[in-house]
């Protein structure tokens, strides 16, 4: 046997970064891969309190210290409040165990959080350091009753995985998917250090304990309510329904069960909760409608809307003793003596440098292609416009809308002439929200289905033709519809008139924008992912190495919006259209979701708005040539799709090779048949059989994590801070002639306008929230980055990553050129926003632009 001496260093913070006091050992890559004896030996010392570890190496030192009382090393990477500490260890080794690959430790200390783990170059085996990849939660061996793994940087193909390797690496998948002793509760209740990651439908968003009317339909698991699976967070079955799970009260939302590694990082946090109040309305709620009853529920003009959100703000008053109760589980800023608080709001970018250009057709059309939520326009293929409502159940919702209609504003041409040259486009919220019309309409909100249809222009803007306004049949669904169409007008009456309708229309697509374009199709179908990479893919795994930061945060962030947007009379509800039929409505979306259409071209191809061409660039013509979502997506898309192809052929060199990995497929078999269960037998899903399969999958999981999240997130300020642009509810009809609401309409137009739209306190709720979702914090990852350059061993894939963040910094400076150009109007359009959605880097705050890697916000 050979001797030598292992020198590494290990970097931490936590609790106990000031007192290690640990157990640690390596296991190389050649040592047998029957199981080594002396992990289990470790273990059962341990749990019968034997002090002597004879075969780990124990350490127990305290961090070292400067003259001054300066920690050696005190830069703060990962936490607002805690410094990190280095520390030095040296281990005998012997030369016939291989290289070190696998990091085990035993903390019999306080929790630390494991930032890096450094193997310097050991004499007679290596000559450069080895890497360890870390950034992870190491709670105490008294709480898990488990030792830590942790990997090398290298990735290894389960087949390719060496000696006890091998075993170890399939033990950390048991132990993450709940299935080892050691991590099984009776009851089922998660711990709050636990790393178990399971699946769950979603029945925990009503807390019928605390009030039987706020009972919600359970999502997933049923022909009814289809849905992806969520996390298992472990609560107790609500007493008053065992088949849902219990909530956590409004100041615990933080507390929910999510793996310490998957939640926000003590710098988000510290940032997020800064927001305050804002970052936590639903603690303000009650205190915000009590001051509002006292200075008024409506906003009395749009000068008295600036006024309220942005020049004056909002102060309402909360009890000291409860601003101090969420200062003990909360960073919040220190609470006033007085507790008066303050709401004021940051201009959006959408009245910066024009206050009334929101209001011309133009921008309500380019926003269609280039705002906040620019994947839903299609182009019109048939006339009339048929419903695929099923007509046994509505009855025949065929459109109103008649060529005379259209033919007004179309330049001379003639429908069907516009039809065959694709020049007319729809956007269509009407099978979406007419079934759910009679109930939402039964409260004190008013809305109608919609359906707007555009004419593309001669340059290339799109402008608005018609707005169908439909409500149910008084008589019943089975008669269909009651349709009104309204035409384009700007003078006197028939001018508000149309712009009440142009408001209607967004009513309905801010809703379906957030319960679908934004949650259902980036946060909740990605989640399924996320728990099958972690419960199926090794951390050796190369597709797992691929993935994992594309995940950052999603479960924690998911978790809160279940706690506090999306949960019922959640942020959601108080303030968008569907209310309480909001998540069961994304339900009914759900059930036509197909995983193939979230890629970029397959996405619009099946909106008709763009056609295969071979000879175009990215085999694409778009039938809009200015559409800076789709222009810019595209670009990005075919740099993402470059990257994944090269990674994932550099270690799956046949289709053979990938048929045979045993973690692969039961990573994807889990994901189809579990995570996504409810459409498992849908024929589009991939087999999984060929290594092009595996690189579009991993490319459209990418796409929706990063660019496509970005595209619909981080709009949501800019365009929707201004509630007049992007109202979120409606309260009252259009009026009719002979009424009050008419004669007060035309009177006063604006007063009408704002007693048909968002009134105040719904309006603070909304901004409150949508501000913090399209900011940046300090500590984001974009796309094309990674926080460790050394994530992989492997020199070919590195190279590979920097060509792919060099190809997206070109499109970025490719994309500024292009908002640039004056001749491409719907890039910038009447309020002077230029489209900078999808370029892919950005800076800390509300910026309007950046594509973080992961769906973290």
């Amino acid at each position: 046997m050979t001797s030598t001496v292992i020198s590494y260093t290990m970097v931490v913070t936590g609790t106990g970064a000031d007192h290690l006091n640990m157990g640690s050992n390596f296991i190389g890559s050649k040592e047998p891969s029957s199981p080594s004896p002396w992990l289990d030996d470790q273990v059962a010392e341990k749990r019968a309190h034997v002090a002597d570890m004879k075969s780990m190496k124990k350490y127990e030192r305290h961090a070292p210290r400067e003259e001054n009382g300066v920690s050696r090393l005190t830069s703060s990477a990962s936490s607002a409040t805690q410094q990190q500490q280095s520390y030095d260890f040296t281990l005998d080794w012997v030369v016939e165990k291989g290289i070190p690959e696998v990091f085990v430790l035993m903390n019999f200390g306080f929790e630390i959080f494991l930032v890096s783990l450094t193997v310097h170059p050991i004499p007679n085996l290596t000559s450069e350091p080895l890497h360890f990849i870390c950034n992870s939660w190491v709670d105490t061996f008294n709480n898990t009753q488990l030792f830590r793994l942790f990997f090398i940087n290298k990735a290894y193909l389960p087949s390719q995985t060496p000696g006890l390797i091998g075993f170890l690496r399939k033990q950390e998948l048991q132990g993450l998917r709940g299935e080892i002793s050691e991590v099984q509760d009776a009851d089922g209740v998660r711990k709050e250090w636990d790393r178990i990651y399971e699946y769950a439908t979603y029945n925990d968003l009503g807390d019928v304990d605390a009030n039987l009317d706020l009972a919600r339909p359970t999502l997933g698991g049923s022909t009814q309510y289809p849905y992806p699976r969520r996390l298992r967070t472990g609560r107790a079955p609500s007493k008053n329904d065992p088949s849902t799970e219990s909530r956590l009260p409004p100041e615990d939302s933080f507390s929910i069960y999510v793996p310490k590694d998957d939640r926000f990082g003590d710098q988000k946090l510290f940032e997020f909760v800064q927001h305050f109040p804002k970052s936590s309305m639903n603690l303000m709620k009650s205190y915000i409608s009590e001051a509002l009853e006292a200075s008024g529920k409506e906003f009395e003009s749009f000068e008295h809307v600036l006024k309220v959100l942005y020049q004056d703000g909002f102060t309402f008053n909360v009890p000291k003793a409860v601003l101090d109760a969420i200062a003990q589980v909360l960073p919040i800023p220190t609470p006033p003596d007085n507790g008066n608080l303050l709401l004021k709001f940051p201009i959006p970018s959408v009245i910066q440098d024009n206050l009334d250009g929101w209001m011309t057709d133009e921008e309500f059309a380019r926003e269609m292609l280039a705002g906040v939520n620019p994947v839903l326009i299609c182009l019109l293929q048939e006339f009339p416009i048929k419903s695929t409502l099923d007509i046994k159940l509505y009855g025949d919702h065929t459109s109103t809308i008649t060529r005379q209609h259209l033919q007004k504003n179309m330049n001379g041409l003639t429908v069907y002439e516009a039809l065959n040259s694709k020049r007319l486009f729809i956007l269509n919220h009407y099978d979406a929200f007419m079934p759910y019309l009679r109930k939402i309409n039964g409260t004190s909100r008013k809305a109608y289905a919609s359906r707007t249809i555009l004419f593309l222009q001669n340059d290339g803007t799109l402008k608005p033709l018609a707005i169908e306004l439909s409500l149910p049949h008084p008589d019943g669904d089975q008669f269909g519809a009651i349709s009104k169409v309204y035409l384009p007008e700007k003078e006197d009456v028939e001018g508000t008139i149309w712009l009440l309708a142009k408001a209607y229309v967004v009513v309905n697509d801010t809703g379906y924008h957030q319960l679908v374009s934004h949650w259902l199709n980036t946060h909740a179908v990605m989640e399924p992912f996320v728990l099958a990479t972690h419960r199926q893919l090794s951390q050796l795994h190369p597709i797992h190495k691929l993935l994992h930061p594309h995940f950052h945060d999603t479960l924690f962030i998911n978790a809160l919006a279940r706690q506090n947007l999306i949960s019922a009379e959640g942020i959601i509800e108080d303030s968008f259209l569907p209310g309480k039929y909001s998540m069961e409505m994304s339900s009914v979306v759900y059930n036509s979701w197909n995983f193939l259409e979230q890629a970029l071209p397959a996405d619009l191809i099946k909106r008709g708005m763009a056609v295969e061409d071979p000879s175009a660039t990215h085999g694409l013509r778009l039938l809009i040539e200015d559409y800076p979502y789709a222009v810019d997506g595209l670009l990005i898309w075919d740099a993402l799709k470059t990257w994944v192809h090269d990674y994932v052929t550099y270690y799956y060199e046949s289709d053979e090779i990938l048929k045979q990995d045993p973690e692969l497929q039961s990573w994807w078999k889990e994901l189809v048949e579990v995570g996504h269960g409810d459409l498992k037998d849908k024929p589009w899903w991939p087999k999984m059989q060929t290594r092009q399969e595996l690189i579009h999958s991993c490319t459209i999981i990418i796409w929706i994590a990063s660019a496509l999240h970005a595209a619909v997130n981080f709009g949501q300020y800019p365009y929707g801070g201004y509630i007049l642009n992007r109202p979120t509810l409606s309260r009252r009809l259009v009026p009719e002639k002979g009424t009050e609401e008419y004669e007060e309409m035309v009177k006063n137009p604006e007063l009408a306008f704002l007693k048909t739209i968002t009134p105040k306190f719904e309006t603070l709720l909304d901004l409150s929230i949508i501000e913090i979702l399209s900011g940046h914090t300090t500590d984001e990852v974009y796309l094309g980055t990674r926080t460790i350059p050394y994530w992989t061993y492997d020199k070919k894939v590195l190279e590979d990553f920097k060509k792919f963040g060099e190809r997206l910094a070109e499109i970025e400076k490719s994309l500024i050129r292009r908002n640039e150009d004056g001749t491409l109007r719907n890039r910038i359009g009447p309020v002077m926003v230029p489209y900078t959605l999808l370029y892919p880097s950005s800076e800390p705050g509300l910026t309007g632009r950046g594509i973080p890697n992961s769906i973290s916000i």
